[in-house]
């Protein structure tokens, strides 16, 4: 139930004409609101700056400053009051002009009551909803990544798992976690943790498409030593490490079948036991999976169990692509500059207009991952501080497709046909399989601090020939990177 707080607003009423001004103060005032009135551009832009309100009503034809003017003032200070502009011309270049400098809606003369309350109405709205986002992202605030990502966006489709996210914190209950790669399924299960009871405790990530399977039962459940050939000491596994707090089973859709029969059990029974191991140990640990396959469509093809899903779709969250909320684009982009900019341009940058209206019309099929890295890709190569449309325009030369390894083929396929239309198209073979070679074990010897055992296991290559690559490539390891 609303509160009176939620229903009054502080409206301001700026208009040369005294009949306007009356109408709309005596509707607005009916609706519960409180009114304030001017009657030219100059009073209308101080009362702005000196006053809170929620809401203005502004004409664009007054003496003085102009509806439009008022306007673009409050924009370049930050202001969080909602603009309606008045006009007694209905022009498309009016409108175009009012909404490009941020203007909530305009408004056209004459106009009738139920269109003053409808603007009122949806101005209030807005202002719920904002102050909800704040109020539920405060709430989650804690579950920053330990490299400094959050969730970012003011969507109502993200306003809606901040609201689950909310609710089910506090439940000891399985939660599945859908979305397309790069969405931020990993920055949903590190809030849910840190708003739940379990937040001092341990929260373990383990992604089951990145460990060969021959490895991720001891990933997960530990062994005793002697368990297998190279287990010279016993290993707790990452249930253990995880006891008290939350285990994050990322693309859990990827797990073998076999298993995801063990999984299944320990889910039912609370206890693992270790590969070699004969005694069972008790864990109490919440379950938080994430995936990006239909897990439906994997039930009926045979590649996941039935059981399995039911036990981790006890709540489902879904996180809908970043060309499904375009509202996030513009959020997402300021974050990623302010973040990067101090770094990567050294000093601070900004987005033009025209530059955020590029971004949003962008398909994304990479998500909020994709977004970032365009961000730092302006950022780095920018010589200015604004970025244009043009400083994105690598943008346009993206293929129009969701799937990761489409978008990799597609990538190839042009590097192969740029080589080959080259005066030099020779040795094509070792130079792209180079380029892709490079940048695939810097990224895993990055991921396991410089451990060349953790990252050959991860690639599914002999340490020896992981070796004798990085010497080939001429790849520096991280400072801990002499660690085999």
């Amino acid at each position: 139930m609303s509160s009176p707080d939620d229903v009054r607003m502080r409206v301001l009423v700026a208009d040369d004409e005294p009949s306007i001004r009356f109408v709309l103060h005596e509707a607005l005032e009916a609706e519960g609101h409180s009114v304030s009135e001017v009657e030219d551009g100059e009073a209308a832009a101080q009362a702005l700056a000196e006053g809170e309100y929620d809401l203005a009503f502004i004409d664009i034809r007054m003496p003085g400053q102009t509806g439009l003017d008022v306007l673009e003032q409050l924009r370049t200070t930050g202001s969080k009051t909602a603009v309606v502009i008045i006009t007694a011309q209905n022009t498309m270049d009016n409108a175009v002009e009012a909404m490009k400098r941020g203007a909530l809606d305009y408004l056209v003369k004459p106009f009738s009551i139920a269109d003053v309350t409808a603007l009122a109405e949806r101005a209030r709205s807005t202002r719920a909803l904002q102050r909800e986002v704040r109020e539920l992202r405060r709430e989650v605030a804690r579950g920053v990544s330990p490299g400094g990502e959050r969730l970012v966006g003011s969507s109502p489709a993200l306003l809606e798992i901040f609201k689950t996210v909310g609710k089910v914190a506090v439940r000891n209950v399985p939660v599945l976690i859908t979305g397309e790669s790069g969405t931020g399924k990993e920055l949903v299960a590190r809030a849910l943790h840190a708003a739940s009871p379990r937040a001092e405790a341990a929260f373990v990530a383990v992604n089951a498409a990145a460990i060969p399977r021959e490895l991720l039962e001891s990933e997960l459940f530990g062994h005793e030593r002697g368990a297998f050939t190279g287990a010279v000491s016993a290993r707790l596994g990452r249930f253990r490490e995880a006891n008290g707090g939350t285990l994050f089973l990322d693309e859990i859709g990827d797990m073998p079948i076999e298993l995801q029969a063990k999984l299944l059990r320990v889910l039912q029974s609370g206890e693992v036991i270790p590969v070699g191991g004969r005694d069972p140990l008790h864990v109490d640990v919440r379950i938080v999976t994430a995936t990006h396959r239909d897990l439906d469509e994997a039930v009926k093809d045979g590649s996941f169990r039935e059981d399995l899903l039911y036990r981790l779709r006890v709540v489902p969250i879904h996180i809908p692509p970043l060309r499904e909320r375009s509202d996030d684009v513009h959020t997402l982009a300021q974050h990623f500059v302010e973040r990067y900019a101090m770094e990567l341009a050294d000093g601070p940058v900004g987005l033009a207009e025209t530059t955020l209206g590029h971004l949003e019309a962008h398909d994304w099929p990479g998500n909020v991952r994709e977004l970032e890295n365009a961000i730092k890709r302006a950022l780095v190569l920018a010589s200015t501080n604004v970025l244009s449309p043009a400083d994105f325009s690598f943008l346009e030369q993206a293929p129009a497709t969701t799937g990761d390894g489409a978008c990799l083929e597609h990538l190839i396929e042009q590097e192969t046909h740029e080589e080959l239309e080259g005066a030099d198209a020779t040795e094509l073979h070792r130079k792209l399989l180079e380029r892709v070679e490079r940048p695939l074990l810097e990224t895993v010897l990055s991921h396991t601090d410089g451990n060349q055992i953790r990252a050959a296991a991860i690639l599914g290559i002999n340490r020896n020939t992981l070796r004798k690559k990085i010497v080939e490539l001429g790849i520096e390891l991280p400072a801990r990177g002499m660690r085999t």
